[in-house]
């Protein structure tokens, strides 16, 4: 008999769920994560008295009933609303696109008025029937004004590539919105937990043995010999020692700064639309919480594409990608004790509630 019934490898919300589900059923399980902390990527870290979303902003957003009350079980949620704004040249434009940007973008009023003005966008791109890439699909869903504004720029930097070289089926539609509402998204419920998302994971993991600084590939046998079962939510494409070869994801840098201001931009997200700034949004943390602290801390977010030195962020979904991941998840149905789960194991574009839903589903 091994020592532990479950090996989980990575201390994000994937392998915390997991775990703390199996050890309600009485299952003993091990963690092991591989950076000096768990929490994964919605790691928060208390500064100044505000808590800081280290690899960039986290809402919270579902309209699963189930994994709501879930994750309120071990933490309090606040009522934050996503509501971003897009810096263009200077210009505050809302987002999501609704009446607010409409308004902003050609000084229409009513929702009449707006989906004519963007029905003439549109026209003078009816001539293209079959978009190649990412920028005749959004000129043919929007137009030219929302394109370059807001589109264009933004797609570029987090792509790390011009728009005529992005895949068409990126944006399959353009979520207009004919109100004046600026909450991002649509589901039911929707916060910040109270306290930070480390908070919640140390919940889920309370009670439960874990080991921080542990790379389980280096050494993947003794990992191997001590569970049962292993879980793992690491890169596929590594776990297999790449031999379909590397599959690509995007990265991102964070540059921080505490000012002496109680307030530097009104926002807790604020994106830079255009392509000659380099960075992609700058997050005031204190707003995810509603504070009032003296002092404020503001990230830059970088894109960057993945090295050896920075983490995996976002899957890259086109063709090329897809047709090795499809090699590799092929390969792992074939795995006996092993479960794939989370973002990068299963090499799909996850949003926290969507990780949480998988987690729960795989530990029944």
């Amino acid at each position: 008999m091994k020592q532990y019934d479950y090996l989980i490898v990575g201390a994000g919300l994937f392998g915390s769920v997991f775990a703390q589900q199996m050890t309600l059923k009485g299952k003993k399980c091990l963690v092991i994560e591989r950076r000096n902390h768990i929490a994964g990527n919605v790691y928060t870290e208390k500064q100044e008295d505000i808590q800081v979303h280290k690899y960039g902003a986290h809402i919270f957003h579902t309209s699963n009933k189930e994994v709501w009350n879930y994750v309120n079980s071990f933490v309090e949620f606040n009522r934050y609303t996503n509501s971003p704004i897009a810096n263009y040249k200077g210009k505050l434009y809302n987002l999501p696109f609704n009446m607010n940007t409409f308004y902003q973008l050609w000084g229409v009023r009513t929702p009449e008025e707006a989906l004519k003005k963007i029905e003439e966008q549109k026209a003078e791109f009816s001539y293209i029937k079959e978009p190649k890439n990412l920028e005749e699909q959004a000129l043919i869903l929007g137009g030219k004004d929302i394109y370059e504004k807001l589109i264009k720029g933004y797609t570029e930097k987090q792509w790390g590539r011009p728009a005529t070289d992005i895949p068409a089926f990126i944006i399959k539609r353009l979520p207009f919105r004919f109100t004046f509402d600026n909450n991002y998204f649509n589901d039911i419920y929707q916060g910040i937990p109270i306290g930070g998302y480390t908070l919640l994971v140390e919940k889920l993991l309370e009670g439960i043995e874990y080991k921080l600084g542990v790379n389980y590939l280096e050494n993947k046998e003794y990992w191997d010999s001590i569970a049962d079962t292993i879980v793992y939510t690491g890169k596929i494409d590594e776990f297999f020692n790449n031999c379909f070869g590397r599959l690509d994801y995007r990265s991102l840098r964070f540059e921080n700064e505490i000012l002496d201001t109680p307030n530097y931009q009104g926002n807790a997200v604020v994106n830079y639309s255009e392509r000659e700034i380099p960075y992609t949004r700058i997050i005031e943390h204190k707003h995810f919480e509603f504070g009032t602290q003296p002092k404020t801390i503001i990230t830059k977010e970088y894109p960057l594409d993945i090295s050896e030195s920075n983490e995996a962020y976002y899957p890259i979904n086109d063709e090329r990608n897809q047709k090795i991941y499809q090699q590799y998840e092929n390969l792992a149905k074939s795995e006996i004790n092993i479960i794939f789960g989370g973002r990068l194991a299963e090499y799909k574009y996850y949003d926290m509630h969507q990780v949480i839903e998988r987690a729960l589903s795989l530990s029944k």
